[in-house]
């Protein structure tokens, strides 16, 4: 098992939203960098692990609890041009962008960074260091475990 932090604007989809939806589950779509890319079509499997973050908001910070739902396929966005993920590149014979499912746990209180940077043992977490905008990284199972406790805990 691998661990995922996966960041997504909760104007666009929050860990309410995705609680919400059917199953629970919500496509992880519209991912424009091939990094990111890479780890779902290549690294992610079904039952992995991920922390579902709240970016690009007043309290940025890890919000729930999810886990991989899916086998990576196409995200429909790159196809439709109404769409601002839209790929006037890629085709449905050749995909450019793929997704996966993410099915929401729970809930948890908000661990934000400013808490997450005065932990020792997250020192060098991918999503702490300096200049890092991806919205995929990878978790390590010792990472995991620190925030796993430290999300029971009152802040």
């Amino acid at each position: 098992m691998q661990y995922w932090l996966m960041k997504s604007e909760p104007d666009e989809v929050s860990i309410d939203d995705a609680l919400a939806a059917p199953r629970q589950t919500v496509p992880w779509f519209g991912v424009r960098n091939y990094q990111a890319r890479n780890f779902m079509r290549d690294a992610m499997r079904v039952g992995d692990g991920v922390l579902f973050y709240h970016s690009s908001c007043d309290d940025p910070g890890i919000a729930g609890i999810a886990e991989v739902a899916s086998t990576p396929y196409p995200d429909d966005t790159q196809f439709d041009p109404e769409s601002q993920y839209y790929d006037p590149k890629s085709t449905r014979e050749n995909p450019r962008w793929m997704l996966v499912d993410v099915r929401a746990v729970e809930k948890t209180r908000l661990m934000t960074l400013p808490e997450m940077r005065a932990i020792t043992e997250l020192a060098d977490m991918q999503l702490l260091r300096r200049g890092n905008r991806l919205s995929i990284t990878p978790v390590t199972p010792a990472e995991w475990r620190c925030i796993m406790l430290h999300i029971k805990k009152k802040p």
